[in-house]
């Protein structure tokens, strides 16, 4: 399961949704889906763009967990 952590590093650089939205060039409902971790996939190009507005690598924002150990 991945799990997205981008909510977290918004709030540690104190970026708003829309303001981030407008940096990385796509819309705040888009962005909202990524946040949610409602979203089946993510292009490279919008990782980086993200990775770059919030100066963080891609794993600050995506994580892994292994939900068949539960």
């Amino acid at each position: 399961m991945i799990i997205v952590n981008l909510d977290v590093m918004m709030a540690k650089r104190k970026i708003s949704s829309n303001e981030l939205a407008e940096i990385i060039e796509i819309t705040p409902a888009n962005l909202s889906i990524l946040k949610t971790g409602k979203a089946k996939a993510i292009r490279f190009s919008t990782l980086d763009k993200l990775c770059r507005a919030l100066n963080c690598q891609p794993g600050d924002i995506l994580e892994f967990t292994d939900d068949e150990e539960e």
